[in-house]
C-alpha cells in the first residue's frame, strides 16, 4: 500500500507512522505537513506545504494512494469557534477535497473524538464542529471514509503529545493508564491500536464509518 499521512509529528501521528513503517504490506508513505518528519526510513517521504489550505502546487505528488490517514488536528482549548473551525474542518476540507478528485479508490480515515456530535447542533463547541468535519468527510466520493473517535489515548513506545496540558495528563496518569486499558477498553486506546486498526480499515474495510474506543481496539 502507498500512504499518506498528516499529522506524522502530532502524538496520534506519530503511532500511526510507526505502524506503517513496521508494516510488511506498506511500501510507501508520504508524510504532508509544513514541515519534514525528523526521521530517517526507507519507506518515508515528506511533502513540505507551506500553506494546509492550497494544494494546487503539489496536486502531481498527491496521485495514486491507497489510503490516506489524516492525524492532523487542534486542541480547542482556549480558541473560539470561527478560530477552531478553520483549523479543524476548513484545513481538512481543504485536504480532503482535493484528495477525493484525485484518488477516488482511496480509503480515507480521519481522527475526531470520542463524544463528537453528528447532529452539529449540541452545547460543546468541539464536538459540533468535529461533527461537521465527519458528515462532510462521508459526503465526498472516496471508495470508503472512516471517523476515528478515541477516547483517551496512551502513547506507547516514547511517544509524546505536543498538547502540553495533555502530556501533563498522560505523565500522571501513566502508572494507571496500562490497568484503565484492561478495566476499560470502552474508552481507553493506545497509539500502537490506532496506528494498526487504521491500516486494518485501509486493507479490509470496516462494518462502520464511526468508529469509537472499542471497535479502534477490535481492528488494531
Amino acid at each position: 500500500m502507498k500512504i499518506l499521512l498528516f499529522g506524522a509529528t502530532g502524538m496520534v501521528g506519530q503511532g500511526v507512522l510507526r505502524e506503517c513503517l513496521l508494516a510488511p504490506d506498506v511500501e510507501s508513505v508520504l508524510a504532508v505537513g509544513r514541515n519534514p518528519v525528523p526521521e530517517a526510513h526507507l519507506k518515508l517521504h515528506n511533502l513540505v506545504v507551506k500553506d494546509m489550505f492550497d494544494y494546487s502546487a503539489v496536486e502531481a505528488q498527491l496521485q495514486g494512494f491507497d489510503a490516506c490517514f489524516f492525524c492532523l488536528g487542534v486542541s480547542s482549548v482556549g480558541m473560539d469557534e470561527p478560530a477552531y473551525t478553520r483549523i479543524t474542518y476548513d484545513l481538512t476540507m481543504a485536504a480532503a477535497t482535493v484528495l477525493a478528485r484525485l484518488n477516488p479508490q482511496m480509503t480515507f480515515t480521519y481522527v475526531t473524538g470520542a463524544g463528537t456530535d453528528s447532529s452539529e447542533r449540541g452545547a460543546r463547541m468541539w464536538a459540533r464542529v468535529k461533527g461537521a468535519t465527519e458528515n462532510a468527510l462521508l459526503r465526498l466520493p472516496f471508495k470508503a471514509a472512516y471517523m476515528f473517535r478515541p477516547g483517551m489515548i496512551q502513547p506507547l513506545h516514547g511517544i509524546r503529545s505536543k498538547t502540553p496540558l495533555y502530556d501533563a495528563a498522560i505523565f500522571v496518569l501513566k502508572p494507571v493508564l496500562g490497568l484503565g486499558f484492561r478495566l476499560w477498553p470502552n474508552r481507553v486506546t493506545t497509539t500502537e491500536k490506532v496506528g494498526r486498526a487504521m491500516l486494518a480499515v485501509a486493507r479490509h474495510g470496516a462494518p462502520k464509518a464511526l468508529l469509537d474506543p472499542a471497535d479502534i481496539n477490535a481492528l488494531g
